[in-house]
């Protein structure tokens, strides 16, 4: 197995076995002890929730670093659904053939792990695990030695097998579990700069939020030691189910509301807003992961009385699965709301590192005192990194890509730094060309096929980025200089490439790229070898398309009717050619 990147594993678990409290301070997923004889040892893992996987047979470090999987606390599970599940698992296929008792093993709160996109989809692939009896089969290798075995049952299978309907309450608090984890974990893992942001903002709305926070987190904790929700305690924190959806509700519209406008904005526009609005939106950005965390703490608590009063009552056991799925809805919106948020805040601040003499953005907003407390932007971003990553891992360093059509001195890193960031997730970078100076993006004179006499010849280079979704370009000077991008538009608006094989009376080579909307050139310098000008256009060419409702529209142009004339003529018509494609003037692409 190889390691995958994980989207969701960057922290660690809420706690490790009873707790006391309900937010343990470790920020990372322990590491269970491997077996005696690792060799030897197999584990299946059962996906019974998406992204909730169940250990059968013990998970040496190995597989959990292999993995990236962080265990789940179940203190609010009890034994009796422990066993359920685990005698229901057991009859999915060979499951019931691992060694040891399932139920001691589900038991075990390192039994049941937590798992991102990533280990997902590579535990998935049948291309990479060989299958057999219906589940996949892998091995975790270490100094090229196989260490542990894996099958892997998918949550597919487990559906299949109507396991889940069976269980259905229990795997129902299992899941709350793990969300209660998952954003404690995102709240401990919070900004060093929280503390210094809330001493000059919104201290009071803070305050009452940490009260509640701290109420909740001190009724989880008890309930974990006891391993029940008394009257007592539930009482307690019933009584403020109306502030706790007050705090949610407000930081919710807080954060929808930077991400709305964000979404209203251009470029410009948006670094103003981010920059003039940094401390707000970390602000906003943690407490309402603060208030999540209270709520779903609140609702396991919530969910565990009425799985206690369940075993009398049919309808409380199936109220704890209503509160799980509305749990759930609302704790993936938050989580994609402030993710939004945070990813746009920290690509900006990421950008803003890369660009000179930007050092520095205003830290809790407009402020009447010139000696407002202001943070370099690396300041800042080192604060917020952490939180940022742990919600979205960034993608690695840009490499250059295999075709570079630039002159040999061009430095290709310093616009990698910047353009990495421009990136969507999981977008490759092709091609990458620096065009001659007085020649950016013109847009050719269709009547004469000439560069029309507007050109700028003081204008600076323009970049041309290739993905494999867009084209994306940007004049040199404004991309190394304050980081913004001109022109973008995906790679099936590409109508036809041409390159001739001469070049042009200034010795340089020439690329034209032609869009339903636009004719550009791009010119080259004679230093940029032709094979690399080529090669650019073919990677430009791989997207070349005509519509066919673009080619019907274009045909149906061909005849168009003219108005009667004068003088006697009679009516008639007279063929228009079709908007088309240029016909290539010698060799081009393709």
């Amino acid at each position: 197995m190889q390691d995958p990147s994980d989207s969701t594993e960057a922290a660690g678990p809420e706690g490790n076995g009873r707790s006391g409290t309900g937010d343990s301070r470790a920020a990372d997923c322990p590491a269970p002890h491997s077996g005696s004889n690792p060799a030897a040892a197999s584990t299946v893992l059962v996906e019974v929730r998406p992204g909730v996987a169940v250990a059968f047979g013990e998970a040496p470090a190995e597989l959990i670093a292999e993995l990236k999987l962080c265990p789940v606390d179940l203190g609010l599970v009890s034994v009796d659904d422990r066993t359920r599940i685990s005698a229901a698992l057991a009859s999915i296929g060979n499951t019931a053939t691992v060694g040891g008792n399932l139920a001691n093993a589900f038991a075990s709160v390192e039994g049941v792990y937590r798992l991102g996109d990533a280990a997902r989809a590579y535990l998935s692939a049948g291309g990479t695990l060989a299958v057999k009896d219906g589940a996949s089969l892998g091995a975790v290798f270490l100094n090229g030695k196989i260490v542990h075995q894996v099958r892997w049952v998918p949550v597919t299978a487990v559906t299949a097998a109507g396991v889940v309907a069976a269980i259905g309450p229990a795997l129902a608090m299992v899941a709350l579990h793990m969300m209660l984890s998952q954003v404690a974990s995102l709240v401990r893992t919070n900004i060093a700069l929280t503390s210094q942001v809330l001493t000059t903002m919104r201290h009071g709305q803070w305050a009452d939020l940490t009260a509640l926070v701290d109420s909740v987190d001190s009724a989880v904790g008890r309930a974990r030691e006891l391993e029940a929700v008394t009257t007592t305690e539930w009482e307690k924190v019933a009584a403020k189910d109306d502030d706790l959806r007050k705090q949610r509700e407000t930081y919710r519209l807080h954060v929808g509301e930077h991400v709305r406008q964000l979404g209203q904005l251009d470029t410009p526009g948006r670094r103003q807003y981010l920059e003039t609005n940094a401390g707000a939106i970390i602000f906003d950005a943690h407490a309402l992961l603060s208030s999540l965390k209270a709520w779903t703490g609140y609702q396991t608590l919530h969910a565990a009385r009425a799985r206690a009063a369940g075993r009398e009552d049919d309808d409380e056991a199936r109220l704890v699965e209503i509160i799980e799925r509305e749990t759930g809805e609302e704790f993936t919106s938050a989580l994609a709301e402030t993710t939004s948020l945070v990813d746009s805040l920290t690509r900006e601040l990421r950008i803003i590192a890369e660009l000179p003499g930007r050092a520095t953005v205003p830290l809790v907003g407009k402020q009447k005192d010139a000696k407002r407390a202001r943070l370099t932007s690396a300041e800042l971003l080192k604060a917020i990194q952490p939180l940022a990553d742990a919600l979205h891992p960034p993608a690695p360093p840009l490499q250059a890509p295999a075709v570079v059509c630039a002159p040999k001195s061009l430095n290709v890193q310093r616009y990698l730094r910047i353009l990495r960031w421009f990136l969507e997730d999981g977008e490759t970078l092709r091609a990458l060309g620096l065009d001659a100076p007085a020649r950016i993006g013109a847009i050719l004179d269709g009547a004469k096929g000439k560069v029309a006499s507007a050109m700028d010849k003081t204008a600076s280079r323009n970049l041309v980025a290739v993905t494999d979704r867009r084209i994306i370009t940007a004049k040199t000077n404004a991309f190394l200089g304050q980081g913004e991008i001109g022109q973008e538009f995906p790679v099936d608006r590409v109508r036809y490439v041409r390159a001739p094989a001469t070049r042009d009376g200034n010795g340089r080579s020439v690329i034209d790229l032609i869009t339903p909307e636009d004719n550009i050139r791009w010119l080259f310098e004679c230093d940029v070898d032709d094979s690399d000008v080529t090669a650019l256009a073919a990677v430009l060419a791989e997207s070349m398309n005509i519509p066919d409702d673009e080619r019907v529209r274009l045909q149906q142009r061909r005849h168009v009717p003219l108005e009667t004339g004068t003088g006697g003529e009679g009516a008639g018509t007279k063929p228009v050619e079709p908007a088309g494609l240029p016909a290539p003037t010698g060799d081009g692409i393709p």
